[in-house]
């Protein structure tokens, strides 16, 4: 369907906070789109814009848990996270794998891949739903992931990562108002994609258009099942 991995978009007290860890110690580009600043890593860029309401909360108990990366090394990442005063949700040294605390509480996986050629690229989102295949089977129907699994998770596999999706007991808060705001999707000829959206009955968030001010990016935004808000662009990757 032309649908790639394109962004994690966060909504916080203190962008800078942010930026010192992105930029600082995770080594992300600084990039624009316009007037919009984008933190670019391989395979996704992170956007972070100051919120005009304080976040209603973090990360953890919202439809996206937390979304996750692969890296070099688990050993040096925990070090550099550990140095830059963040603290850990996970810590698991046989599987290599740490969810970090960012600051206001947005969770961040990270997961060794020792045979990777540089030290970070892009992996996953981690959603949380009552059912799970509903929700995994919701991103194949509408963005052509293709069904799998990872590890006992369900998962739809999108070019550029995955949509996992761990058991909830309960109904997960929607992602729209709290730190971690929205996921983002890259969509070639997305008003073909929009009408095509509207013909199968899925409510739009916000209608699709062009944003002159940000080198005529093209957006629409839905929400999935599970409350998570989804934006949809054209042109985000040509930055």
């Amino acid at each position: 369907m032309g649908v790639s991995i394109g962004h994690i978009h966060l909504m916080v007290g203190d962008p800078d906070a942010h930026k010192k860890l992105w930029v600082g110690v995770l080594g992300a580009e600084v990039t624009s789109a316009g007037s919009l600043e984008m933190w670019k890593l391989p395979g996704v860029f992170i956007v972070v814009q100051k919120a005009r309401t304080p976040p209603t909360e973090g990360s953890d108990g919202s439809s996206v848990n937390h979304f996750g990366f692969l890296v070099k090394s688990y050993a040096d990442t925990k070090k550099k996270l550990e140095d830059a005063g963040l603290t850990f949700s996970m810590d698991n040294p046989q599987t290599k794998q740490i969810i970090a605390v960012f600051p206001e509480k947005v969770r961040v996986e990270f997961t060794e891949d020792a045979t990777m050629s540089g030290p970070i690229k892009f992996h996953h989102i981690h959603e949380a739903g009552v059912d799970q295949e509903v929700v995994r089977d919701w991103y194949v129907k509408t963005f052509g992931a293709t069904a799998g699994r990872r590890g006992q998770f369900p998962a739809g596999f999108i070019p550029g990562g995955e949509v996992d999706v761990m058991k909830a007991q309960t109904a997960p808060a929607p992602t729209k108002g709290r730190t971690l705001d929205h996921i983002g999707f890259e969509v070639k000829n997305l008003d073909a994609f929009c009408k095509k959206l509207a013909a199968d009955g899925i409510a739009f968030d916000m209608a699709y258009r062009e944003i002159p001010q940000l080198a005529g990016l093209k957006i629409a935004f839905i929400i999935d099942p599970n409350g998570t808000r989804i934006e949809l662009t054209e042109g985000l990757t040509a930055h």
